[in-house]
């Protein structure tokens, strides 16, 4: 008979998760295979170390926060502000990639390698939404100023959520759809 390994792509995510209610701290094996209900000898089979698991549950942040959402966004097509209505759906239509982001951001605040990937996968964010933005039109100050505040919305609807649970949602929505007039 085979043994049955977890797979280390379940590792992964149950480190994510982990990353999101707890911080980097709460990202340990132990509870990980507690959570899982496997052992944490399975651990290893995959990993040399809990460094690597970090390393690949910041590649799964990166790539389910930014990637998998540019492509999600831009698979339906339509023109820019189609595209960007598409994006400010997305991201507000939940906290779990939110929460995540925070943890990692809040982990940036002491780890450098962490605060140089946010800084490079916020210029991407940046990136995408002054491609999307200056495609509506307007002069690179106005583009610039609407990518930040869509950006700060977006992390600022999390603080919203909380004092306003369950009612917030649309009102933010609402007020990210304004940063598309005048274009």
């Amino acid at each position: 008979m085979a043994v049955t390994r977890t797979p280390r792509g379940r590792w992964v995510e149950e480190g994510l998760r982990a990353l999101a209610e707890g911080g980097p701290d709460a990202v340990r094996i132990e509870p990980l295979a507690q959570a899982m209900g496997v052992t944490k000898g399975g651990f290893y089979w995959h990993f040399t170390d809990r460094t690597a698991l970090l390393g690949e549950v910041l590649d799964l942040w990166e790539r389910a926060n930014l990637e998998d959402v540019i492509e999600a966004v831009e698979r339906d097509g339509g023109d820019a502000r189609t595209r960007l209505r598409r994006l400010f759906t997305m991201a507000f239509a939940g906290t779990g990639a939110l929460r995540t982001d925070l943890a990692v951001r809040e982990w940036a605040r002491r780890d450098p390698a962490v605060a140089e990937r946010v800084r490079r996968v916020d210029n991407r964010r940046m990136g995408y939404l002054r491609g999307l933005f200056g495609a509506l039109g307007g002069d690179e100050a106005e583009v610039e100023a609407r990518c930040l505040m869509a950006l700060s919305l977006w992390i600022g609807n999390h603080f919203i959520a909380a004092e306003h649970p369950g009612g917030s949602r649309p009102a933010v929505l609402e007020r990210a759809g304004r940063l598309l007039e005048g274009c």
